[in-house]
């Protein structure tokens, strides 16, 4: 019995002992080393990457202690190729020693797209289709037209282009849009005695259409000069009306204004 109660305390002296070991070895671990590997409490701030060449990112991300993985890509026309475009975490985020920066980098070909049919539709609904078709607006025509800011045509590179053609995202699309002033009026000018050429050309840049042509002579062949309008000079046209002309040659011309001439003379002459 003695060694009994002897060996108790011992028994308990050295349990004690074992656990306080432990206890150390714990704590020491939790609160030392374990801190010390993992920088515990330590961080860094992630840089903005966006727009930068993937060239450029090795030694620029190896100074800041941290690494970077391409994870995707994407097409954008304001970007050269292989930049970036987007980045996760995102710039101003506090993350670990090594952390990894998943990117999405511009790549060297757009993808393409399908150009939708914007005709008829609002300037402002254009837009937005344009932008969902990841196409960008670009050069606003007004038009004459009673139906304002309607989308009247739309052009790539300058000429039309039909819905369902196939072009390359980032594409810049000119579309032509109505003036909402299409039914407005002006009075009409003098032609009388221009060349039928240059009539023309006013014709159609004050947006009236040519009506019928009455030729004199050999006007077809031969260089014409304007004797007769209608509408006549003065009289109020609206946008888009038809204007007919009376068309004579050049050796003509004289000879109708001295008859013209003569026909006024002699009927002032008859009324006094």
């Amino acid at each position: 019995m003695a060694s009994l109660a002897q060996t108790w305390p011992n028994l308990l002296k050295h349990v004690v002992i074992i656990l306080s070991i432990f206890g150390i070895l714990t704590l020491g671990f939790f609160y030392v080393y374990l801190p010390a590997a993992t920088n515990h409490g330590e961080t860094l701030t992630v840089p903005d990457l966006e727009g930068m060449p993937l060239s450029q990112l090795d030694n620029f991300l190896v100074e800041r202690n941290l690494r970077y993985e391409v994870s995707d890509s994407s097409f954008s026309s304001e970007y050269p190729a292989l930049t970036v475009l987007a980045q996760f975490p995102q710039a101003g985020s506090k993350v670990k020693e090594r952390r990894k920066v998943y990117l999405t980098v511009n790549s060297f070909n757009p993808p393409s797209t399908l150009m939708p049919d914007l005709l008829d539709r609002s300037l402002r609904n254009a837009k937005l289709e344009l932008q969902s078709y990841e196409l960008v607006p670009g050069n606003i025509t007004l038009k004459p037209s009673p139906y304002e800011n309607a989308i009247l045509e739309q052009k790539f590179n300058g000429k039309p282009i039909e819905p369902g053609t196939k072009i390359s995202k980032g594409s810049v699309i000119d579309l032509v849009v109505g003036d909402g002033y299409g039914n407005r009026v002006f009075k009409i000018p003098g032609f009388t005695g221009m060349p039928f050429d240059e009539v023309k050309i006013s014709i159609a840049g004050m947006n009236l259409r040519l009506g019928s042509i009455i030729n004199k002579g050999d006007s077809v062949n031969a260089p014409g000069f304007i004797y007769k309008q209608i509408p006549e000079e003065g009289q109020v046209v609206r946008v888009g009306e038809a204007i007919d002309l009376w068309v004579t040659p050049t050796d003509s011309l004289l000879n109708l204004f001295l008859q013209q001439n003569d026909l006024e003379e002699n009927g002032e002459r008859t009324e006094n």
